[in-house]
């Protein structure tokens, strides 16, 4: 086993469970359990309740007085996913908590990071502004679609990293710089891809497109050589799926043996299911970030869990110790 796997076995030994409770929201239920049963506490029981005009209601079943409070709630759509976490946040202040982080597994409005157009609201700064007022005292979350999220908040705000647990599958392709290639498809995920490729010492190259409108993607220039190598398309999220199957098409038309897709995010909303499943894509490897309908399984899907990684961050928290340290 690996040195950070081994490292958060050593950190489970030391950790005292008292000294910690682990909620979940609706989002994501399936990864929240696994996650606390990493870390070796159970679930804390949270009543949360729809009242017949809409409305939520929260309340903590059990006393959470003097305790860290980790609270596990992605905030992508529908939107009563972000109002459960607000409300729960304000809960457990009000319920005298000693601190209150929120692991956000997928940080949903991520994309609405600037004002690209007159009018529009900066989404992925008010929603931090949000969960501050509702007295947040630590953020958690995995592969931000823009990394300078973090400073739109002085809250101390965690970005993870899923090439932890993902870099191992892609190893086991045993590719070179000969016969492999990480196809970045498009600029904004040229760092990550590039961060691949060179620890998995194979190629890299790059697909310049274009957006007419929004969930529409053109690809207009290829950088890089695709001719005879088995090629990893890899991104921080699969939304429509349009960009992930250009970049397939791209890498067909262009010689590649073979397309192997990797995201973080499985959003997978609108005609994403059906354009991957005629894609010319062999395998789509994503996290469990955000819950999957089994309606949108499919043979070529395959899904890694990021819980190891989210455990070990609480544990660290919860002890002090550095979270820099896990991507050693």
């Amino acid at each position: 086993q690996d040195t950070w796997f081994w490292s958060m076995e050593s950190g489970f030994d030391s950790l005292s469970p008292s000294i910690m409770k682990i909620f979940s929201g609706k989002s994501n239920l399936e990864l929240s359990k696994k996650i606390a049963n990493l870390v070796g506490v159970p679930l804390g029981e949270i009543d949360l309740e729809t009242f017949s005009d809409g409305e939520l209601r929260v309340a903590f079943k059990e006393n959470i007085r003097g305790e860290n409070v980790f609270l596990i709630q992605s905030t992508n759509p529908p939107a009563e996913n972000l109002m459960e976490l607000l409300l729960m946040l304000d809960a457990a202040k009000r319920a005298s908590a000693k601190t209150v982080t929120a692991v956000i597994p997928y940080y949903g409005y991520a994309r609405q990071d600037r004002k690209d157009k007159p009018r529009v609201p900066i989404s992925a700064r008010m929603i931090l502004d949000l969960m501050a007022a509702a007295g947040v005292d630590r953020m958690i979350t995995m592969d931000l679609h823009s990394p300078q999220i973090q400073g739109f908040t002085n809250v101390p705000f965690d970005n993870l990293y899923s090439r932890i647990v993902l870099f191992n599958k892609l190893q086991d392709y045993n590719l070179s710089i000969d016969n492999g290639v990480v196809l970045a498809p498009d600029v904004g995920s040229a760092k990550m891809s590039q961060s691949y490729a060179k620890k998995l010492g194979i190629g890299f190259a790059l697909i310049d497109k274009r957006r007419p409108k929004h969930n529409v993607t053109e690809v207009v220039n290829l950088i890089g050589e695709l001719n005879n190598k088995h090629v990893f398309i890899i991104d921080d999220m699969i939304d429509t799926a349009g960009t992930i199957c250009n970049a397939a098409q791209t890498a067909m038309d262009n010689g590649a043996k073979s397309v192997v897709a990797v995201a973080t995010h499985p959003v997978l909303s609108g005609p994403a299911i059906s354009r991957l499943k005629e894609a010319p894509i062999d395998k789509i490897i994503i996290s469990d970030t955000i819950n999957i309908d089994n309606d949108k399984l499919f043979d070529k899907l395959e899904i890694i869990s990021v819980a190891e990684v989210f455990s070990e961050a609480i544990v660290r928290i919860n002890n002090g110790d550095s979270i820099s340290e896990l991507f050693k």
